[in-house]
């Protein structure tokens, strides 16, 4: 209903193996949701497909954010690779974090993964904002259980908040590192 409400008329809602394997997959303009999540008729379940759906209305409405997040991803998925090599470069004993260059290098793509995951925030945020505002609008819920939806999305959203907080911490441990190297 949201998605026709939106005018999106492309985006197919499917059920996927798993648990928590809930997305929205702009390639293949589907709303993926979790079995128990696409079978079961309550709250919860409309909340989390209604989040999905918004990813999907974001998409529609080329939502900036979304779209920094998806140009960024090529970025990140390079990032991530390197710092992995790096990472076993180090625990086989090359010792790069011991070289100031690498150990920038490290901060630096660190940096952009601690970037996405600051942008991915502000993206699910607004799924959410956009899922409970359909929800009260289209009278899906009610008060009680409007409450309840947004304490689930709520609590969801924080997993993000925490691994962003999280990044940023170890961000800065590292820019910390590399400073307190330069003064020895």
């Amino acid at each position: 209903a949201m998605l026709r409400q939106n005018g999106i008329n492309d985006v197919r809602v499917i059920s996927t193996p798993g648990q928590l394997t809930d997305h929205y997959d702009h390639t293949n303009k589907t709303v993926d949701l979790s079995e128990s999540v696409y079978a079961m008729n309550n709250v919860a379940a409309a909340a989390v497909a209604a989040h999905e759906v918004g990813h999907a209305v974001q998409h529609q409405q080329a939502y900036a954010w979304l779209n920094f997040r998806s140009k960024m991803v090529p970025a990140v998925q390079f990032s991530s690779n390197l710092l992995n090599y790096i990472m076993i470069a180090s625990l086989l004993g090359v010792g790069l974090m011991g070289n100031m260059t690498f150990l920038w290098i490290w901060i630096g793509l660190f940096a952009v993964t601690t970037l996405f995951a600051f942008v991915t925030l502000r993206v699910e945020f607004d799924a959410s904002r956009r899922a409970l505002v359909w929800m009260e609008q289209s009278g899906i819920a009610s008060s009680i259980e409007h409450d309840r939806a947004k304490n689930a999305l709520f609590w969801a959203a924080m997993t993000y908040t925490a691994a962003a907080i999280g990044s940023l911490a170890q961000l800065l441990y590292f820019i910390m590192m590399a400073m307190g190297r330069r003064d020895e």
